[in-house]
């Protein structure tokens, strides 16, 4: 369960596009068919699921203040948390290196298509995201991390697909005239971001609950000890 949850909370609501608007620039360039975004979506998702795991581990094992402990003691006090960006961007580079030459070797015509975007992924800050907010969150194993990983990725390769799709059928639309390209697809993001938070409510409302319920506790308490105090004190008046 804790898995699952991990995995639509990273697709629905922490979403790369819609919830932090990040890896825009593919996702605004490769949208204009579904073919190429499709294709662009499942190297984002093949990046990100292996990505996230291998930086996991050089966090872990390599960056944090004392990781190296595992190298001795004399090593517990080493701090490498300033190669953070040098070798995630490394790490990520490296995956999208090996994704543009399958793509090229089984897929000549997307790579055509895709053009720059394709290597462009080494510097997509979706990717780079997914590896930052990894560390932030501290996942407790390199399990969640890769779920995390994968949900990102599929929460990205969704957005893509749907603009996609919604501006291949907007092009036979009339729209007006100052609002033709981007300007419509930035005014669809935004409407499709506002239905992707509606989804913030299915994760979070056990929570909302489980928090209130003490205070109402705490509440009944009070006011039976102000009701014993008030009883208290009636005797004691009665009695004077």
């Amino acid at each position: 369960m804790e898995y699952l949850e991990l995995f639509l909370k990273s697709i629905f609501i922490d979403n790369m596009v819609f919830a932090f608007f990040l890896g825009m620039c593919s996702y605004l360039a490769v949208s204009k068919k579904v073919s190429t975004a499709v294709g662009l979506g499942a190297a984002v998702i093949f990046v990100l699921a292996i990505t996230v795991p291998m930086n996991f581990l050089l966090d872990k094992y390599l960056l944090q203040e004392g990781a190296l402990v595992w190298l001795g003691p004399e090593y517990a006090s080493y701090d490498l948390s300033f190669l953070t960006f040098i070798l995630f961007i490394a790490t990520i580079a490296t995956m999208v290196q090996l994704v543009e030459i399958i793509v090229e070797k089984f897929s000549p015509s997307l790579y055509n298509s895709l053009g720059i975007f394709l290597p462009l992924i080494a510097v997509n800050c979706a990717i780079l995201g997914g590896s930052l907010f990894m560390q932030q969150k501290e996942f407790p194993s390199i399990s969640h991390a890769a779920v995390y990983g994968v949900g990102s990725g599929i929460g990205w390769f969704l957005a893509i697909l749907a603009i996609a799709a919604i501006r291949e059928k907007i092009r036979y639309s009339n729209i007006p005239a100052p609002l033709r390209g981007l300007g419509i697809t930035f005014i669809l993001t935004g409407l499709m971001a506002i239905g992707f938070m509606s989804f913030g409510g299915m994760l979070t409302g056990g929570d909302e609950e489980e928090k209130t319920a003490p205070k109402t506790v705490e509440v009944k308490e009070t006011k039976k000890e102000a009701t014993k105090e008030v009883a208290e004190n009636t005797n004691v008046s009665v009695i004077q």
